[in-house]
């Protein structure tokens, strides 16, 4: 997780119910952590992974070979491709 400064921090209110905000001191209590980092940390986490998975494309092996092969040998452009690309 990035170290901010003072001057570079920003602010995150929210609202939860009382069971929630008991787990949640639980668990930080448990981390020997103050509240606002087990949050900060957990949701970093949550939010890298999940910008992650998003940046992610998966494929069988069979769409893998085909993308590739695409890529190797690309068909030849339809001619009304050819004529819009020549257009300036």
């Amino acid at each position: 997780m990035p170290s901010t400064h003072a001057s570079e921090s920003a602010r995150i209110n929210l609202r939860t119910s009382a069971e929630a905000k008991a787990m949640i001191e639980r668990a930080a209590a448990l981390m020997g952590t103050t509240v606002s980092s087990f949050m900060l940390q957990n949701a970093y986490e949550a939010a890298r992974r999940i910008v992650s998975e998003d940046n992610t494309l998966l494929m069988t092996q069979r769409d893998f070979e085909a993308f590739t092969s695409s890529l190797e040998n690309p068909p030849q452009p339809e001619p009304a491709l050819r004529k819009l690309m020549a257009r300036r």
